[in-house]
């Protein structure tokens, strides 16, 4: 008898927004919360029709601040629970996105960043939000954000958004501009047996004296669940172990320490970044996006010519991979940074490479996207110049 062997899943031509929204089901999301925006407005209308399929909850809410408060408390009690957005209404979230940080409660904002300021350009590409995504709300709080460049890659990175908030037990952001949002690709989803998913780590046991914030040497405490027992007291206000609000600056320095360098605990896991020819590269490039994209073409394009170019793409932006990029760019003349802004990321690239190769950009605030024939214009510049 001839073994049965299975065929493989068909490739599916898919949407960013709509395998945003496959990703965060497949990840275990049960509940969604947001507000129509263009261009993230597809994720809303997938997960409205997908999320009851298989028992979680959609709701449309008021507004974007409402949207944000919605998912934390769904969070609070025990689901994987995401919003998405675009530019306007990311500013809008950015008071309860520091509550969650505060607070340690998982979950993920995804952001399909648009032409700005203000209501900007709806329908065009932007990679505006960069340092929103770091700096936007108020207070020193840790932040994760991951930066994918394809569908297949939102889909992925949307699963590991949600593994990293609840692994970290903290909001996970998810940004990609509106060309990759609205872009179709032919995309091989992983099987569910095939996908890898972290479930949040729960405390046990009605302990007497529990403290909800007491961590172990990861720096992460275990999250009670609501009807276990448990007594939690949750605030936004600076709270010691208990949970309860202090002034104590003593505590306040060890709890603050502990909620910014939980991260840091968790960096193999946290980091990922791409490298293409960046070992012998003359000119690297550092890109995200759309324009990681055109990036890559260019490289191509320039190595066909003889030049050395590279390419060094972040995909986890925040924390930013600068051990990483520091190595990449040792033995660069020069770095290039193509993106769709004033220069954001190049600012984080000349902070990591203030001591080595001469960092220039590309910048373009029109909405249209940067060019491969642009980015290999300028390599070819930067290798001839002395």
């Amino acid at each position: 008898m001839s073994a049965v062997v299975a065929e493989p899943a068909p490739a599916r031509l898919l949407s960013g927004n709509r395998a945003c929204a496959l990703g965060a089901i497949a990840a275990g999301c049960r509940f969604f919360a947001g507000y129509p925006i263009t261009p993230s407005s597809e994720i809303a209308e997938v997960l409205a029709r997908e999320l009851p399929k298989v028992g979680g909850v959609f709701i449309q809410m008021e507004d974007e601040i409402a949207s944000m408060a919605a998912v934390i408390g769904a969070s609070m009690g025990g689901v994987k629970a995401m919003t998405a957005t675009s530019g306007p209404g990311f500013s809008l979230k950015q008071e309860n996105l520091g509550y969650a940080a505060g607070a340690e409660i998982p979950c993920v904002i995804v952001d399909v960043m648009r032409g700005g300021p203000s209501t900007g350009m709806p329908t065009r590409p932007s990679q505006g939000d960069l340092m929103q995504a770091r700096w936007g709300s108020h207070g020193d709080y840790p932040t994760i954000a991951l930066a994918p460049a394809s569908v297949g890659e939102i889909f992925a990175q949307t699963v590991r958004a949600f593994n990293l908030a609840e692994l970290c037990r903290t909001p996970v952001l998810v940004l990609y501009d509106q060309a990759i949002a609205q872009l179709s690709e032919s995309v091989l989803l992983p099987a569910a047996h095939e996908l890898v998913t972290i479930d949040r780590r729960s405390a046990a046991g009605a302990t007497p004296g529990f403290a909800p914030y007491a961590a172990g040497a990861d720096g992460v405490p275990a999250m009670p669940r609501p009807g276990d027992g448990l007594r939690c007291h949750t605030t936004g206000l600076v709270h010691a172990e208990h949970g309860f609000p202090t002034q104590d600056p003593d505590t306040a320095d060890r709890v603050l320490g502990r909620l910014l360098g939980k991260i840091d605990h968790h960096r193999d896991t946290v980091d990922a970044f791409e490298t293409v020819h960046a070992d012998d590269a003359e000119v690297l490039v550092v890109a995200i996006g759309v324009c990681a994209r055109a990036a890559r073409r260019a490289v191509t394009e320039a190595r066909a010519r003889g030049i050395r170019a590279g390419l060094f793409r972040p995909i986890t932006l925040w924390p930013f991979p600068e051990r990483q990029l520091a190595v990449a760019a040792a033995a660069a003349r020069a770095v290039l940074v193509p993106e769709l802004n004033a220069g954001q990321l190049r600012l984080e690239v000349e902070r990591v490479c203030r001591s080595g190769p001469r960092v220039t950009g590309i910048n373009r605030l029109n909405g249209e996207p940067i060019t491969p024939a642009t980015i290999a214009t300028r390599i070819e510049e930067l290798v001839h110049a002395r």
